[in-house]
């Protein structure tokens, strides 16, 4: 039935109240990009940094996955073909929803990240500046989390993944951050069938064969309803 390569952002995880960079009220507007999301603004002050990450961590422990995330484990489940989920977010809802082998391009809030040594642990809920790597001993624990100016995740197998798709879907993503808004790019020069699905169209949407607008809770549940040939419930 072929293979079906989804590339995730923030946008699918908003409804689950994780806020977006184009959020006017939320964490990401209250402070500067190069001030909490670059090894530049790390280095200047990582007491703002760790408080920044600390509070958005919290936010993701206790936030829920919500249909769209339900929905896509679901046609992993069900799909005849392999299903492979690729994401920017740095949460864990798409796992909580049922979804396996996610790639996170972008690192998770839920871990830890040795930058003298590279050695990953489990983060604690609160992280502070100096904090001792168990490996190395050496204090320089940070988010593991990708930043700006930094070499995303699993790179390699993202765009091998690609490069055998038959469909290709970009849910909740703004079409601003590369090297992720150029993968409609290389789906479309494999040949698949590429398809945006987002509350408003992407500064890329119209690069994609379709584009289908509205909550992910309701376009990805339907749009997943129509991969496995159900009738919505």
């Amino acid at each position: 039935m072929g293979k079906i390569v989804i590339l995730t952002g923030a946008g699918i995880s908003a409804e689950s109240g994780l806020g977006t960079f184009r959020d006017v009220d939320g964490l990401w507007a209250r402070h500067s990009i190069e001030d909490v999301a670059t090894p530049e603004g790390f280095a200047r002050d990582p007491a703002l940094v760790h408080a920044f990450y600390n509070a958005r961590r919290q936010l993701a422990a206790a936030a829920q996955p919500n249909a769209a995330h339900r929905a896509l484990a679901r046609l992993q489940e069900d799909w005849p073909g392999e299903v492979v989920i690729v994401t920017q977010n740095v949460d864990a809802l798409h796992e909580a929803g049922g979804a396996r082998d996610v790639l996170h391009m972008h690192g998770t809030l839920a871990g830890a990240l040795c930058a003298a040594c590279g050695h990953r642990w489990s983060a604690p809920d609160t992280m502070k500046p100096g904090e001792l790597c168990p490996a190395c001993g050496n204090s320089s624990a940070r988010p593991d989390v990708v930043w700006f100016g930094e070499i995303p995740y699993h790179m390699e197998r993202i765009i091998d993944h690609i490069a055998g798709a038959d469909i290709f879907a970009a849910i909740g993503t703004s079409g601003q951050v590369y090297p992720a808004a150029g993968f409609v790019q290389e789906a479309m020069a494999a040949g698949a069938h590429t398809v945006e699905m987002n509350l408003d169209p992407s500064d890329i949407a119209s690069a994609f064969d379709e584009t289908r607008l509205g909550p992910a809770t309701h376009i990805v549940v339907d749009w997943v309803t129509e991969q496995l040939g159900n009738t919505p419930s």
